[in-house]
């Protein structure tokens, strides 16, 4: 079940990496990190597909980009207009996805309703899951500090498990101009996190890497 209250570091499901281009996107990180992200596949009806790397059991980062063989958009954020790779935004796990609705709900905040998403890997095996968004106006240039939830279909494999390995989280954090808006719709749907005021909307991942600690931004 999705537990009431939870540090961040244990509510992330993925971090994504916006690029306008995924192949840029993957060398990116790749220069950062020391590893590299492996194709993971398009999202259909999305105009989006991926690279990944696990960040370890149940946790990984996604290099998200434009999927130019689909002719729409529908992705929450325009990856396209991003004019170099940064983190964009996150997801949170949860088991109970309708649970993680009405608490949000119970709070005051407006969700979208459940969504099902799926991909089919460069092998072949499909993976599944639901989605939910709490509606939220925090996106400040492409980045938005407020993460979907997302819910793994029973029979699909966690992408963590046979993304390439080799890096691990070890801190989020977060900077944003209404810095403590942010942190009441977090705490609100259960996530503890102390987000700074800046200027900027900035979410830093430190990682542990072969190339040592990183920060991502």
């Amino acid at each position: 079940m999705w537990r009431s209250w939870c540090e961040v570091l244990t509510a992330v499901d993925h971090l994504l990496v916006g690029t306008a281009n995924l192949d840029q996107g993957i060398r990116w990180v790749h220069e950062q990190t020391g590893v590299t992200a492996a194709i993971g596949g398009s999202h259909p009806g999305w105009g989006t597909r991926n690279a990944l790397l696990s960040l370890g059991a149940e946790q990984y980062l996604e290099v998200i980009a434009p999927d130019l063989t689909q002719t729409s958009y529908s992705f929450k954020i325009d990856v396209r207009t991003v004019s170099a790779p940064k983190l964009i935004t996150w997801a949170a796990r949860t088991t109970d996805l309708d649970a993680v609705a009405r608490q949000a709900k119970a709070a005051g905040h407006q969700v979208f309703r459940p969504v099902e998403g799926w991909r089919v890997r460069p092998d072949g095996r499909r993976l599944a899951w639901r989605m939910l968004r709490l509606a939220s106006t925090f996106a400040v240039d492409a980045v938005d500090p407020i993460p979907f939830f997302i819910e793994w279909s029973r029979d699909t494999v966690h992408p963590s498990f046979d993304a390439p390995q080799g890096c691990s989280l070890k801190e989020l954090r977060m900077t944003h101009p209404s810095a403590s808006a942010v942190t009441a719709v977090l705490k609100a749907v259960g996530i503890e996190i102390e987000v700074t005021t800046a200027v900027d909307a900035t979410i830093y991942a430190t990682l542990d890497t072969p190339n040592g600690l990183v920060c991502l931004h």
